[in-house]
């Protein structure tokens, strides 16, 4: 069965389809978090973007219940952060010439507290903005490739700089396609999912979105309500079915396929040309519906 269009959705719908943008305090961990959203908004299931430590805060989209089958889609953006890096000497006069050279990809093995096996790995750090210097704190602008290990990075700054580092408090102001303009409290969650439970859904309804908004940063394409049926019953995305395919994707991209009022429908791979007559354009990899 197909969902009904984001914005004609009730707020139980919303509820089992939905993400919140959320501002994670310091203290629990992300896995901790989830839980307390899980059991709060009386979900099933709930799934974060991507590992936070519990002393670092800041942006968390928490997916609800079905949609925690598009948690993978995090995994394909970038990540920001801001973090102080802390030296264990006087900031050298080189210091932006220095950090300006991690400006590139790097290779990184992950902590030894870390949850992922400790292989040696490449990450890129797309942008690297020195924000202000004083005494021993060096001020953090990073955005990079998801899995990039910001504690790693300070360490190694503070190698390359001579003084020795380490990182001090870190937040994440993004991680495509959300950022820091929207993030909800706990608490204002919470306040929200009462009113809402009284009869009052404007406020859930300005915190909660549909889950289509995570989906944002990927290449789209349209397919006919037919073509989506098939789909919910394990079918490919066909050439017949497909109306449309954003010009900037390419093959073998993830896409998320909707419906013609904006329901998302699935996740796949692109693999064929939408203008031939027949054969398979996505093959699927997360039916949504």
């Amino acid at each position: 069965m197909l969902r009904t269009p984001p914005e004609d959705r009730s707020v139980d719908e919303l509820l089992s389809f939905g993400v919140v943008n959320l501002d994670k305090p310091p203290g629990p961990s992300a896995h901790q978090v989830t839980g307390w959203v899980r059991d709060m908004a009386g979900l099933d299931r709930a799934a974060h973007s991507g590992t936070l430590d519990p002393k670092v805060t800041g942006c968390l989209p928490i997916l609800f219940d079905d949609a925690t089958r598009m948690a993978q889609v995090f995994l394909e953006g970038s990540k920001e952060y801001v973090s102080v890096l802390e030296l264990h000497g006087p900031a050298p006069a080189d210091i932006e010439s220095t950090v300006a050279e991690f400006e590139t990809k790097l290779y990184q093995k992950p902590p030894r507290k870390s949850a992922v096996s400790r292989r040696l790995r490449v990450r890129e750090i797309y942008d690297l903005d020195l924000l202000e210097v004083e005494d021993r704190q060096a001020l953090l602008r990073i955005r990079c490739e998801s899995g990039t290990y910001i504690r790693k990075l300070c360490h190694d700054l503070g190698l390359a700089l001579g003084t020795g580092g380490h990182m001090g408090h870190l937040r994440r102001t993004a991680t495509d396609p959300f950022d820091d303009t929207d993030l909800v409290g706990l608490h204002d969650l919470k306040d929200a999912l009462v009113f809402a439970e009284e009869g009052d859904e404007s406020w859930i309804r300005d915190l909660v979105s549909p889950a289509e908004r995570a989906l944002t940063h990927l290449p789209s394409v349209t397919i006919a309500n037919s073509a989506a049926r098939e789909v919910a019953n394990g079918a490919p995305v066909y050439a017949p079915g497909v109306f449309d395919v954003d010009s900037d994707a390419a093959r073998g991209d993830l896409v998320a396929c909707y419906t013609e009022d904006g329901s998302a429908v699935c996740l796949g791979e692109l693999v064929g040309n939408a203008d031939a007559e027949s054969g398979t354009v996505v093959s699927l990899e997360r039916v949504l519906v």
